[in-house]
C-alpha cells in the first residue's frame, strides 16, 4: 500500500535495497531462486560466522523475519545508547556536530516505526535541532506527537499558539479542580480547601506537566506567566494567582535556577510561601517582606504587577487575613491601637497589594494602592470592641447575679460596620475573616448579631465560593443551634435565601450545608427550606443534582404511616445523634 511505500521512502536514499527492488530484481531474472539467494546475500547481515548459522537456524523453523528482527532490535537498543553516550562525551561542538551528522542520515527514514525511536532520541539530545526538521515535524501530527519533549519545547519557543493549544486544555482542568475542592459535599471545619500544604498543592497533577513542559526554558516560562495574566485579567479568576505562584516554587524545588534568579519575584514568594505554610506571618519573615517591598527600585514598578499577583492568591490573602485578626486580639490584650502596630501595618499593605493585584494589571499603572486612614482609625478599633464586647458578657455571665437580672448580649451593630463592609474591600475581607473566626469559636450569640452586616458586602464577598466554602464548614461547629427556629430564620431566611435566586452558587452552597445537617434541622424549618431551595427553570445540573440528593435524604427520614398513627404529636424533638442514612 501507499503507506508502506511512504514508511520506506528512505532507504532508498540511503542506498538500502528495500521490497520494490526486490520486486524488480525478480521480475527482470530467468532463475527467480538464484536471484533470491543472491538478494539476500547482498542485503543479509555481513558477519562470515553466520554463514553457517543461518542454514541451522531454518532447520529449527525459525523464520528469517525473527532472527533479522531480534538482531535489529539488539543493534537499535546499542544504537539508543550509544546515542545517549555521544550526547555526553567529548567536546561540546563535537559531540553536538556527531549528533548532526547522525540526524542528517538517518531523519529520511523518520516515517519507519522501527527506526524512528532512534530518530527521535538524537533530536532529543540536540539543543538545537536544525530549523528545517523542526518544520517538518510540526508540519506531521504523528511525528510531532512521538517528539521528546525536548524536542517539543524546541517547537513550542517559536510558535505560542501552538504552545498555547498544549497548555490551555491544563489551565482549564485546574480551574475545575479548584473548584470542585470547593463544591466538594464533605464539609468539615477540620478540613478544608486551606488544608494542604504548598508542598503538597505542588505536587498536583497540572502543576508537575507544566514545569516538565517548561523545563528550564525562560521563554516557555513567561509564556505561561503571560497566559496566566491574561486569563486573570479577562475571567478575574483568582485561582490563576495561585498557579502563578505553586509553578515558580515548584521550579524553586527543582532547584531550576536558569529561571528562578531571573523571575524578580522569586525570593518574596519563597519567604511568603514559608507564611502560608504556618498559616501565619511572623515577624522576622515580616522584615524580609517588608524588605522585598520596600527594595522596588525606581524604574523597576513594574514587578509590583508581579508581587500583586502573587499576594491575590487565595493562599495569600488566607495567611495575611488570619494572621491580622490574631495581632488584633493581641493588640485588645496589650491595650494598644493599631496604628501603633508596625506588623499589623505590614499585613494591611500586602492585603491592598494582592486586593488591587487586578486593577494594576488592567490599568497597566504600577504603584501601591493607597492605605485608607479611617481603616486603621475606625474600622479596625471597632472589631476590637468587638472582641471586647465578648470578654465583657463573658466576665458578666460568671458574676454572682444580685438583683439586676442576666445582662443581655448587644445585639445591635454598629452602622459603620456595616458601611465599611459595603464599601471596603480590605475592611470587608477582614470583617469577613472576623466573622469565620467568631464561628469557629462556637460563639454563636456575637455570629448572629453580625450576620446581617453580610447581605450586603462590597463585590457581593459574603457570597463568595472561598467564604461560603469556609462558613459552611465553620458552622458545623454550631450543629446543635440548626434546632433551633430563631438560629435557622436568621441564618437561611435573614442571609442564605437573599442572594439564592440571583446567585446559583449560593444555592449550591446551602444545600451542600443542608445535605450535610439536614438531620438536626427542626422538621417543620426544614420542609420549608426543601420547598424555598426547589430548583427553577434557570437553575444548572449540580443545584438539581444537590436537590434531589436532599430529597432523597428526607424521604429516608419520614415516618412510615404505621407509625405516624402511633405517635399523635409530630413535636417530637428529633434525635440529635445522626442516623447512619443522614452521612
Amino acid at each position: 500500500g501507499p503507506g508502506q511505500a511512504e514508511m520506506y521512502a528512505g532507504l532508498q536514499e540511503l542506498g538500502v535495497a528495500n521490497g520494490e527492488d526486490l520486486k524488480e530484481t525478480l521480475t527482470n531474472c530467468t532463475e527467480p531462486l538464484k536471484a533470491i539467494e543472491q538478494f539476500q546475500t547482498e542485503n543479509g547481515v555481513l558477519l562470515p560466522s553466520l554463514q553457517y548459522a543461518l542454514p541451522f537456524l531454518d532447520l529449527h523453523g525459525t523464520p528469517r523475519l525473527e532472527f533479522h528482527q531480534s538482531v535489529f532490535d539488539e543493534l537499535r537498543e546499542k544504537l539508543l545508547e550509544r546515542v545517549s553516550a555521544i550526547a555526553l562525551e567529548g567536546k561540546v561542538e563535537e559531540r553536538y556536530k556527531k549528533l548532526e551528522d547522525l540526524l542528517e542520515k538517518s531523519f529520511s527514514l523518520v516515517k519507519m516505526p522501527s527506526i524512528q525511536p532512534v530518530v527521535m532520541c538524537v533530536m532529543k539530545h540536540l539543543p538545537k535541532v536544525p530549523e528545517k526538521k523542526l518544520k517538518l515535524v510540526m508540519a506531521d501530527k504523528d511525528l510531532y506527537k512521538a517528539c521528546a519533549v525536548e524536542v517539543k519545547r524546541q517547537i513550542w519557543q517559536d510558535n505560542q499558539a501552538l504552545f498555547g493549544d498544549e497548555v490551555s486544555p491544563l489551565l482549564k482542568q485546574y480551574i475545575l479542580e479548584k473548584e470542585n475542592i470547593l463544591f466538594s459535599n464533605d464539609i468539615s471545619f477540620l478540613q478544608n480547601f486551606f488544608s494542604p500544604s504548598p508542598k503538597t498543592r505542588r505536587q498536583g497533577e497540572v502543576v508537575q506537566k507544566l514545569t516538565q513542559m517548561i523545563g528550564k526554558n525562560v521563554k516557555l516560562y513567561d509564556m505561561v506567566l503571560q497566559f496566566l495574566r491574561t486569563l486573570f485579567l479577562r475571567t478575574r479568576n483568582v485561582h490563576y494567582c495561585t498557579l502563578r505562584a505553586e509553578l515558580l516554587m515548584s521550579l524553586h524545588d527543582l532547584e531550576i535556577s536558569e529561571i528562578c534568579t531571573v523571575d524578580p519575584c522569586h525570593k518574596f514568594t519563597w519567604c511568603l510561601d514559608a507564611c502560608i505554610r504556618e498559616k501565619f506571618v511572623d515577624n522576622k519573615r515580616a522584615r524580609e517582606l517588608q524588605g522585598f517591598l520596600d527594595g522596588v527600585k525606581k524604574g523597576q514598578e513594574q514587578v509590583l504587577g508581579d508581587l500583586s499577583m502573587i499576594l491575590c492568591d487565595p493562599f495569600a490573602i488566607n495567611t495575611l487575613a488570619l494572621s491580622t485578626i490574631r495581632h488584633l486580639q493581641d493588640l485588645v490584650g496589650q491595650d494598644t491601637l493599631p496604628r501603633e502596630s508596625p506588623d499589623l501595618l505590614l499585613l494591611l499593605r500586602m492585603l491592598s497589594l494582592g486586593q488591587g493585584a487586578w486593577d494594576m494589571i488592567d490599568s497597566q499603572v504600577f504603584k501601591e494602592p493607597k492605605m485608607e486612614a479611617e481603616l486603621i482609625t475606625r474600622f479596625l478599633p471597632l472589631l476590637m470592641s468587638f472582641v471586647v464586647d465578648d470578654h465583657t458578657f463573658t466576665v458578666d455571665q460568671k458574676l454572682p447575679s444580685e438583683e439586676k437580672g442576666p445582662i443581655p448580649y448587644p445585639s445591635t451593630i454598629p452602622e459603620a460596620f456595616t458601611k465599611f463592609l459595603q464599601e471596603n474591600r480590605i475592611a470587608c475581607e477582614i470583617g469577613l475573616y472576623y466573622i469565620l473566626h467568631i464561628t469557629k469559636q462556637r460563639n454563636k450569640n456575637a455570629f448572629l448579631r453580625l450576620l446581617p452586616a453580610l447581605v450586603e458586602t462590597f463585590s457581593d464577598l459574603a457570597f463568595s465560593d472561598i467564604f461560603l466554602h469556609l462558613l459552611t464548614g465553620n458552622l458545623t461547629l454550631l450543629s446543635d443551634e440548626f434546632a433551633l427556629e430563631e438560629f435557622c430564620t436568621s441564618l437561611f431566611d435573614g442571609f442564605f435565601l437573599t442572594a439564592c435566586s440571583r446567585k446559583e452558587n449560593v444555592h449550591r452552597h446551602v444545600l451542600r450545608l443542608l445535605l450535610h445537617l439536614h438531620h438536626k434541622v427542626a422538621p417543620a424549618k426544614l420542609e420549608s427550606l426543601q420547598k424555598a431551595l426547589e430548583p427553577t427553570k434557570q437553575s444548572g445540573e449540580a443545584v438539581k443534582e444537590l436537590h434531589n440528593q436532599l430529597s432523597e435524604k428526607l424521604e429516608l427520614r419520614k415516618p412510615s404511616p404505621a407509625e405516624a398513627t402511633e405517635t399523635p404529636s409530630m413535636e417530637l424533638p428529633l434525635p440529635t445523634v445522626p442516623t447512619p442514612a443522614s452521612r
